[in-house]
Protein backbone atom coordinates (compact mmCIF):
# COMPACT_ATOMS: atom_id res chain seq x y z
CA UNK A 1 0.00 0.00 0.00
CA UNK A 2 2.92 2.52 1.20
CA UNK A 3 2.38 6.42 1.90
CA UNK A 4 1.96 9.40 -0.22
CA UNK A 5 5.18 10.90 -1.31
CA UNK A 6 4.67 14.48 -2.17
CA UNK A 7 7.37 16.41 -3.84
CA UNK A 8 8.27 19.34 -2.11
CA UNK A 9 6.96 21.31 0.84
CA UNK A 10 3.25 20.89 1.69
CA UNK A 11 1.18 22.96 0.55
CA UNK A 12 -0.48 23.94 3.78
CA UNK A 13 1.27 24.74 6.79
CA UNK A 14 -0.81 25.05 9.15
CA UNK A 15 -0.27 22.86 12.18
CA UNK A 16 3.26 22.31 11.61
CA UNK A 17 6.23 23.30 13.56
CA UNK A 18 8.23 26.30 12.76
CA UNK A 19 11.37 24.18 13.03
CA UNK A 20 9.76 22.20 10.16
CA UNK A 21 8.88 25.10 8.33
CA UNK A 22 12.56 26.72 8.57
CA UNK A 23 13.44 23.44 6.88
CA UNK A 24 11.76 23.83 4.49
CA UNK A 25 12.40 27.63 3.49
CA UNK A 26 16.17 26.42 3.53
CA UNK A 27 16.12 23.87 1.05
CA UNK A 28 14.22 25.41 -1.40
CA UNK A 29 16.21 29.11 -0.97
CA UNK A 30 18.55 26.64 -2.22
CA UNK A 31 17.24 25.24 -4.88
CA UNK A 32 17.77 21.50 -3.45
CA UNK A 33 14.81 19.11 -4.62
CA UNK A 34 13.45 16.53 -1.64
CA UNK A 35 9.88 14.39 -1.78
CA UNK A 36 7.98 14.27 1.92
CA UNK A 37 6.17 12.06 3.69
CA UNK A 38 4.11 12.57 6.02
CA UNK A 39 3.14 9.76 8.83
CA UNK A 40 3.21 9.04 12.78
CA UNK A 41 6.09 9.09 14.69
CA UNK A 42 8.66 7.36 12.84
CA UNK A 43 11.93 6.34 15.23
CA UNK A 44 13.12 3.52 16.97
CA UNK A 45 10.42 3.22 19.22
CA UNK A 46 8.08 2.75 15.74
CA UNK A 47 10.07 0.56 14.02
CA UNK A 48 7.34 -0.75 12.34
CA UNK A 49 6.10 3.21 11.20
CA UNK A 50 9.98 3.48 9.92
CA UNK A 51 10.05 0.34 8.07
CA UNK A 52 6.95 1.98 5.83
CA UNK A 53 8.08 5.23 5.81
CA UNK A 54 11.50 3.79 4.27
CA UNK A 55 9.71 1.76 1.97
CA UNK A 56 7.15 4.48 0.44
CA UNK A 57 10.55 6.81 0.37
CA UNK A 58 12.75 4.56 -1.08
CA UNK A 59 15.57 5.69 0.78
CA UNK A 60 16.91 4.46 3.63
CA UNK A 61 16.51 6.54 6.86
CA UNK A 62 19.78 6.29 8.72
CA UNK A 63 19.93 6.48 12.50
CA UNK A 64 20.89 9.81 13.62
CA UNK A 65 22.73 10.00 17.14
CA UNK A 66 23.65 13.15 19.21
CA UNK A 67 26.46 12.43 21.17
CA UNK A 68 28.92 14.66 23.97
CA UNK A 69 32.15 13.83 25.60
CA UNK A 70 31.81 13.35 29.20
CA UNK A 71 33.20 17.10 29.46
CA UNK A 72 30.13 18.36 27.79
CA UNK A 73 32.07 21.32 25.95
CA UNK A 74 32.17 18.75 22.47
CA UNK A 75 28.87 17.88 20.68
CA UNK A 76 28.29 15.38 17.66
CA UNK A 77 25.85 14.05 15.48
CA UNK A 78 26.35 11.17 14.42
CA UNK A 79 24.80 10.04 10.72
CA UNK A 80 25.09 5.98 10.67
CA UNK A 81 22.85 3.15 8.59
CA UNK A 82 20.13 1.72 10.74
CA UNK A 83 21.68 -1.92 10.32
CA UNK A 84 25.21 -0.73 12.20
CA UNK A 85 26.04 -0.43 15.80
CA UNK A 86 27.53 2.60 17.04
CA UNK A 87 30.75 1.69 19.52
CA UNK A 88 31.73 4.73 21.60
CA UNK A 89 35.46 3.16 21.58
CA UNK A 90 35.85 3.24 17.78
CA UNK A 91 34.11 6.62 16.96
CA UNK A 92 35.42 8.40 19.64
CA UNK A 93 38.85 7.49 18.14
CA UNK A 94 37.98 8.36 14.63
CA UNK A 95 36.15 11.75 15.71
CA UNK A 96 39.64 12.38 17.83
CA UNK A 97 37.40 12.80 20.65
CA UNK A 98 37.53 11.10 24.61
CA UNK A 99 35.00 9.09 24.95
CA UNK A 100 31.51 9.91 23.56
CA UNK A 101 28.19 9.39 25.09
CA UNK A 102 24.52 10.13 24.35
CA UNK A 103 24.16 13.62 24.97
CA UNK A 104 21.32 14.82 27.27
CA UNK A 105 18.08 16.44 25.42
CA UNK A 106 18.64 19.81 26.62
CA UNK A 107 21.49 20.11 24.52
CA UNK A 108 20.13 18.44 21.34
CA UNK A 109 17.19 21.22 21.56
CA UNK A 110 19.46 23.83 22.59
CA UNK A 111 22.04 23.30 19.98
CA UNK A 112 19.64 21.50 17.06
CA UNK A 113 15.99 23.07 18.12
CA UNK A 114 14.95 19.10 17.55
CA UNK A 115 13.74 16.30 19.93
CA UNK A 116 15.06 12.51 20.52
CA UNK A 117 13.48 10.70 17.96
CA UNK A 118 13.42 13.65 15.66
CA UNK A 119 17.05 14.64 14.62
CA UNK A 120 18.75 15.29 11.63
CA UNK A 121 21.30 16.48 9.79
CA UNK A 122 18.17 19.15 8.76
CA UNK A 123 18.46 20.43 12.15
CA UNK A 124 22.60 21.90 11.85
CA UNK A 125 20.68 24.70 10.00
CA UNK A 126 19.53 25.79 13.64
CA UNK A 127 23.77 25.69 15.38
CA UNK A 128 24.41 29.16 13.87
CA UNK A 129 27.43 29.12 16.52
CA UNK A 130 28.59 25.73 15.01
CA UNK A 131 29.03 23.79 17.76
CA UNK A 132 27.97 20.28 16.54
CA UNK A 133 30.35 18.18 14.70
CA UNK A 134 28.93 16.29 12.08
CA UNK A 135 30.23 12.61 12.21
CA UNK A 136 28.96 10.66 8.92
CA UNK A 137 29.45 7.30 7.99
CA UNK A 138 31.55 6.32 4.80
CA UNK A 139 28.59 4.30 3.58
CA UNK A 140 25.98 6.96 3.30
CA UNK A 141 28.29 8.35 1.10
CA UNK A 142 27.80 5.93 -1.27
CA UNK A 143 23.61 6.27 -0.94
CA UNK A 144 21.95 8.13 -3.76
CA UNK A 145 19.11 9.32 -1.73
CA UNK A 146 19.56 10.00 2.03
CA UNK A 147 15.72 9.67 3.96
CA UNK A 148 16.14 12.17 7.32
CA UNK A 149 13.19 14.32 9.13
CA UNK A 150 12.83 17.76 8.88
CA UNK A 151 13.44 18.37 12.85
CA UNK A 152 10.25 16.57 13.28
CA UNK A 153 9.63 12.56 13.11
CA UNK A 154 5.90 12.98 11.94
CA UNK A 155 7.32 13.83 8.72
CA UNK A 156 10.13 12.50 6.50
CA UNK A 157 11.98 13.67 3.40
CA UNK A 158 14.09 12.18 0.39
CA UNK A 159 17.26 14.11 -0.89
CA UNK A 160 20.01 13.47 -2.80
CA UNK A 161 22.90 12.02 -1.15
CA UNK A 162 25.30 14.38 -2.95
CA UNK A 163 23.02 17.63 -2.03
CA UNK A 164 23.67 17.20 1.65
CA UNK A 165 27.12 16.84 1.64
CA UNK A 166 27.79 19.49 -1.21
CA UNK A 167 25.14 22.20 -1.20
CA UNK A 168 23.34 21.49 1.60
CA UNK A 169 26.40 21.46 4.92
CA UNK A 170 28.12 24.23 2.74
CA UNK A 171 25.07 26.82 2.83
CA UNK A 172 24.54 25.55 6.58
CA UNK A 173 28.24 26.06 7.47
CA UNK A 174 28.74 22.49 8.38
CA UNK A 175 31.42 20.26 7.21
CA UNK A 176 32.16 16.29 8.68
CA UNK A 177 33.81 14.16 9.63
CA UNK A 178 34.18 10.34 7.82
CA UNK A 179 33.76 7.54 10.13
CA UNK A 180 33.25 4.11 9.77
CA UNK A 181 31.13 1.84 12.19
CA UNK A 182 30.90 -1.73 12.03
Amino acid sequence: MGLTRYKGRPENTEGRLDKEIRVYDFLDDLGIEYERIDHGPADSAHPETLEEVEESLGAKICKNLFLANRQRTKFYMLMIPAEKVFRSSDISKQAGSSRLHFAEAEYMEKYLDTTPGSASVMGLINDKDHVVQLLVDSDLLEQEFIGCHPCINTSSLRIRGEDIWQRFLTAAGHDYILVHAE
